[in-house]
């Protein structure tokens, strides 16, 4: 929970930020601890071992293996975060389980070297372990995509999402079917359709019949419409009120430096810098 309420004040103070440019906003709140875990543990880690990582291979590879050194160790950041916290279970996506055996494999290390101090945190998955691209459905959706029709976000408009749902890459054929080997466009929408409805992707298909893909990408995007709706209602609630934002910022910083603070010390004393 204090990882949830640091994460979501960093994440109100960026919408903060853009919502009030200039000099009137207030300084941001740190938690200095995640950056003195994450050094701490990234001396328990081979360089070889974050090297082999898939998301440093497939960035860099994009980067023209120009990654940087912070892209490169980010992996032990993350760690940080989950170990700080003595976290037990966290949610993660399908992409994300590398990351994690990391994690586990760290914590276990520390553990071995100086005593049983961390749990080893378990992965949880959901049901939809993956968002695909809307364009390139063997690559996961990612707002970093430089492609904007690949992406569906949050607070787009209902016609951003049409518009992005009719140039979703299919096939030839018509019928709404989940094959995710064969047909991995169409399944994809299949899979997002069942996320946002809250149905078995075999009900969605069954309710599609008779569409053809054309017609069923519509019935997609309206689905997704539905499903943001009230929680852009509530986005445009909360930017009316910057002071509740700041509030949730605070309150969730000094909690995360509460429960973070004396794990860090402990950590120091443990490897002898206290």
């Amino acid at each position: 929970m204090a990882l949830h309420s640091a994460r979501k004040a960093r994440g109100c103070w960026s919408f903060i930020r853009a919502l009030h440019k200039g000099s009137a906003a207030s300084p941001t709140p740190q938690v200095p601890e995640h950056t003195q875990l994450s050094w701490i543990l990234s001396c328990m880690v081979r360089l070889p071992r974050l090297q082999h990582l898939h998301q440093w291979k497939a960035k860099t590879a994009k980067q023209k293996h120009d990654g940087t050194a912070g892209l490169l160790t980010y992996p032990v950041l993350q760690a940080a975060d989950i170990l700080l916290y003595k976290s037990t279970h966290v949610p993660v996506g399908e992409d994300q389980v590398q990351h994690m055996e990391l994690v586990q494999d760290l914590a276990q290390s520390f553990n071995k070297k100086y005593g049983e101090f961390f749990p080893v945190p378990k992965s949880i998955l959901t049901s939809m372990k993956k968002v695909k691209s809307l364009r390139d459905p063997s690559a996961k959706m990612s707002k970093s995509d430089p492609d904007k029709l690949a992406t569906v976000g949050i607070t787009d408009s209902p016609e951003e999402i049409v518009r992005k749902f009719r140039k979703a890459v299919t096939d030839f054929t018509s019928e709404v079917t989940y094959e995710p080997a064969g047909r991995p466009g169409v399944s994809n929408l299949v899979a997002l359709h069942a996320a946002v409805a809250g149905l078995p992707v075999q009900e969605v298909v069954r309710r599609s019949a008779g569409l053809d893909t054309a017609r069923y990408k519509l019935a997609v995007a309206d689905a997704v419409i539905e499903k943001f709706a009230p929680i852009k209602r509530e986005i445009e609630k909360l930017k009316l009120d910057k002071d509740h934002l700041e509030k949730v910022l605070q309150a969730g910083s000094a909690k995360a430096k509460e429960l973070a603070h004396p794990v860090c010390q402990e950590v120091k004393k443990l490897v002898g810098f206290l």
